[in-house]
């Protein structure tokens, strides 16, 4: 098959559907089903996203629950590493480490199996969105718990004004994003 052309920044924003006022009023739903759907978007996301760490050793991805699985696991297998995933609460069927935290819309909790990742493990965090930062501080705590190094959260969509971004940097986790939307 001969390689894919890569989408620009500007033609991945074009690719993700936006939803006017879900799950409530005032919130621009980001909606990435129509990015997955289409082989050269999705193709363009995790080559943009992997390209960093080609040569970087990474140990795992983590994916959060749900796109982050759909993410991270192509990601997993572009980069030759193991892939994570991090659940919501009680979805897991072995050990786990737990951490509650706040999201855009509420308060909740989620999980990993303890031995998901080893201590000094080098881990890239993958999920489709960072709105508030509060899943993926959340998601770094974990890891961090269990002794990895977190080198780089990778997320499709930046909402800025939302400011998670911000918090995952001041964890010293770089942010690595392709396109942003500005509100909600």
């Amino acid at each position: 098959m001969p390689a894919m052309q890569l989408l620009t920044p500007a033609e991945i924003g074009a690719a993700i559907r936006t939803i006017a006022d879900y799950p409530k009023p005032g919130v621009m739903f980001r909606d990435i089903t129509t990015l997955l759907g289409d082989a050269r978007a999705f193709h363009s996301v995790i080559e943009l996203l992997s390209q960093p760490w080609l040569e970087a050793g990474v140990s795992r991805i983590a994916g959060i629950e749900a796109r982050g699985f759909i993410l991270g696991g192509a990601m997993a297998q572009r980069l030759g590493a193991g892939f994570v995933p991090i659940r919501k609460k009680g979805k897991l069927p072995h050990a786990t480490v737990r951490v509650a935290y706040s999201l855009e819309y509420g308060v909740d909790a989620m999980e990993m199996h303890r031995d998901a990742v080893g201590r000094g493990e080098d881990i890239i965090l993958v999920d489709d969105l960072i709105a508030t930062g509060g899943t993926a501080t959340a998601a770094v705590e974990l890891l961090r718990s269990l002794g990895a190094r977190v080198l780089a959260g990778c997320f499709i969509v930046d909402l800025p004004d939302l400011g998670g971004s911000g918090k995952l940097t001041a964890l010293g986790v770089p942010v690595k994003t392709l396109v942003s939307f500005g509100g909600h």
